[in-house]
């Protein structure tokens, strides 16, 4: 049986020694008084948060996954969810540990903890607060090709911070979530298709229909633009002898496929206005008289009179 002591202030106290041993240490440390019981629950408590925690993030995970969440939403998620199981196991381990420490005042700690760190850290928490809710939305996901201010290439990957974009000349470029967030980003990829326009002009005094139509039986032709919708072939202007037709043509959405189909609906309307004889208006040389040239026409004209 153990015995009890009056302390110098009047209250009682355990002489056991291994009660002794941790109160000892325990003051020297400046903490309040703790047991070897109460300290034994805090560990297994702890334990048992961090068994809780890895589970909880391969079940967010496998949920997320069935949701069609991206693997960038994937990991940030069910690292949120570990790390919060994990926060609330340490204060309840701490509770248990400390039994004078009530849960408001370790509450009101981490308050203040994370006041000062949200003043001292507002570019970080800003970038990682636009994260979550870049990935939360799922508008854009890795793979996808983006383009924001003057970066254009393709997402390798999201986080907390920022978004990883590699560019379409091979080079890697980090973008702030916060740049990410506010700014107007075009997701190249975000459908399937894409259209182009490619413009062309040709001599005004070809028939505006038979051009028509044969820039849009060339580019249908053409297994790298799109059949639905059905190529175009609009006449945008008409200046100084020479009539602008707008090709426009659908096609796959990803940068490659669009280059590719731009080269190919060129090459291959040029090849059937040759084809056909239809003449670009950079072929057609228009001269202008000039004062003296139109007078000796009419000094031409007077002498054959």
């Amino acid at each position: 049986m153990s015995s009890t002591a009056p302390a110098p202030d009047g209250s009682e106290t355990s002489d056991t020694p291994d009660v002794q041993v941790v109160t000892g240490v325990s003051e020297s440390l400046g903490l309040p008084p703790v047991s070897w019981e109460t300290l034994g629950i805090g560990v297994a408590a702890l334990v048992a948060a961090v068994i809780l925690g890895y589970a909880a993030r391969y079940v967010a995970k496998a949920y997320l996954r069935w949701r069609g969440a991206g693997p960038s939403a994937v990991d940030v998620f069910s690292k949120l969810v570990q790390w919060a199981i994990l926060l609330l196991g340490f204060l309840i381990a701490m509770t248990l540990i400390f039994p004078s420490v009530q849960p408001v005042d370790i509450l009101g700690g981490v308050g203040v903890i994370s006041i000062a760190a949200g003043i001292a850290f507002q570019t970080v928490l800003g970038n990682m607060f636009a994260g979550i809710v870049i990935l939360a939305r799922g508008r854009y996901t890795v793979g996808d090709q983006i383009a924001v201010r003057e970066v254009r290439g393709e997402v390798t990957d999201i986080s907390l911070n920022s978004t990883t974009v590699r560019t379409f000349d091979g080079r890697q470029v980090l973008v702030p979530n916060q740049v990410m967030h506010s700014d107007v980003v075009t997701v190249q990829t975000g459908y399937e298709a894409v259209r182009t326009s490619v413009t062309v002009q040709v001599d005004a005094e070809v028939d505006p229909a038979r051009t028509q139509r044969i820039a849009i039986d060339a580019m249908s032709a053409l297994p790298e633009v799109l059949k639905d919708p059905q190529p175009q072939a609009l006449l945008t202007e008409l200046n100084k002898g020479a009539l602008t037709v707008e090709m426009r043509f659908w096609s796959g959405a990803r940068q490659f496929e669009t280059r590719e189909a731009q080269h190919a609906v060129i090459a291959a309307v040029l090849a059937a206005f040759n084809a056909n004889d239809v003449m670009l208006a950079d072929e057609v040389q228009v001269i202008e008289a000039g004062p003296q040239l139109l007078k000796g026409l009419d000094n031409r004209d007077t002498d054959q009179r």
